[in-house]
């Protein structure tokens, strides 16, 4: 169900309202964003429009004199649709269509729409459709044409409809409305069978006692190239956004020795659309069981501070704000400066490349340091006729000393909580 037909390149108006506590500073740079994301999406953008408001209109969101001007804008540069940065109501985008003329949607369409081209996964392809569907479902009077056309599973990366289609009858619309609900109920329930197998892995996972370091961070910020840096993963790498989407884990070795998981994640934005971040919740929920967020920020962005600010707002969202966090400013080999600057201000941070390797090592020192600092130091005495407990504690901890001596085997080891507990009758001090 394309948002944006791709068998020629949209022209574009985007639209932009400030409105407090926004600045229009901050409205800029969400739009030269959403310019970046019609890009992605494969449209071109051929003006720009900004206005400045105490409080959203209630039937077009601008207002009807500032509606008649786009009115003018978009027949002056005969674009095909008109795009705001703004989340629009069904009844906002319809008034507005009429008044326009020609198709208008809201940045959460073309994140939507990019989400579409970009899911691979049988999980991630679902999570995409099941967005779409909830977000087309209350539009659907002024879509229900494009969607009676679509026959059987209504696949998200599938269609090429253009939006703005007017609907057929009243039967139709309401056949077409049972139809989306059933797949809405479909699609719900397979992602709840990804996730009981997810938790079911995670479940051994945290048998195994190997810390979890989840990689978090802005689209296309260079999670995925230091993921293949630091294990060579093999993940796609492209220089646009939302270039990954499906949640990939390796291992990693620390300088220390520890073994931990390594998981990338789908990358945040500013007003990512909340539809997507319930459809990708269970992928999201990786970071809640975080023990540590390594949180990449791309030094050379212009807006470092609100990319920071962006991410935060979807961890909390997500229940992911009271994960431990380190900040690593990437690309330092773009914005040297930028990223030794920040890393001053930001006490306990990294700066590094994924690209050249520079600050790679530290990165993962401190990781190991992070993790270290979670865990406990015990002296245990392990009988010698208990061989199974002696081969837990390495695989639960990491082993600092050992040696056979009266009573057992010596052992000195880092242990987090819940494996300190399970060694309490063998410690001997602390």
């Amino acid at each position: 169900m394309a948002l944006i037909d791709r068998s020629f390149r949209e022209k574009i108006v985007v639209v932009g309202v400030t409105i407090p506590p926004e600045t229009v500073e901050e409205t800029e740079a969400s739009l030269d964003e959403l310019e970046l994301l019609i890009d992605t999406a494969g449209a071109d953008v051929v003006a720009r429009v900004q206005q400045r408001r105490t409080a959203p209109d209630p039937p077009t969101y601008v207002g009807r004199g500032k509606a008649e001007e786009l009115r003018e804008v978009a027949l002056a540069t005969d674009c095909d649709t008109v795009v705001f940065d703004n989340e629009l109501t069904p009844a906002q985008q319809y008034n507005l269509e009429k008044l326009l003329g020609r198709t208008a949607i809201d940045r959460t369409a073309v994140i939507l729409d990019i989400f579409a081209q970009n899911a691979h996964s049988q999980e991630g392809k679902a999570q995409v459709e099941l967005a779409q569907l909830r977000y087309r479902l209350p539009r659907l009077r002024r879509q229900a044409g494009a969607l009676s056309q679509q026959a059987g599973g209504m696949s998200a990366a599938g269609g090429a409809a253009r939006i703005g289609t007017r609907g057929p009858g009243e039967t139709q619309l309401e056949v077409d409305r049972r139809r989306i609900v059933r797949r809405i109920h479909k699609l719900e329930a397979d992602l709840r069978d990804i996730e009981r197998h997810r938790r079911t892995q995670r479940k051994a996972r945290r048998r195994g006692q190997l810390a979890k370091v989840v990689i978090v961070g802005y689209t296309n910020a260079g999670k995925s190239t230091l993921l293949n840096r630091l294990t060579d993963a093999g993940v796609l790498v492209e220089d646009r956004l939302f270039a990954t989407l499906d949640a990939t884990t390796r291992r990693l070795s620390l300088p220390g020795g520890e073994t931990v998981l390594l998981t990338d994640t789908v990358g945040f934005i500013r007003k990512l659309p909340h539809q997507l971040v319930e459809a990708f919740r269970s992928t999201l929920d990786v970071a809640v069981d975080a023990d540590l967020l390594v949180h990449v920020v791309d030094a050379s962005a212009p807006d470092v501070e609100g990319n920071i600010r962006a991410v935060r707002t979807v961890l909390c969202e997500i229940g992911a704000d009271r994960v431990p966090e380190l900040l690593a400013f990437n690309k330092a080999d773009l914005a040297p400066e930028a990223a030794e600057r920040l890393r001053e201000e930001h006490e306990g941070s990294v700066a590094l490349s994924a690209v050249t390797g520079q600050g790679v090592d530290r990165l993962l020192a401190t990781i190991g340091d992070r993790l270290r600092a979670m865990t406990t130091v015990l002296d245990l005495v392990i009988p010698f006729d208990r061989g199974d407990l002696l081969a837990a504690a390495h695989r639960a901890g990491e082993v600092l000393h050992e040696e056979p001596g009266e009573g057992g085997m010596h052992l000195r080891g880092r242990f987090d909580d819940a494996t300190a507990g399970r060694f309490r009758e063998y410690v001997v001090s602390t």
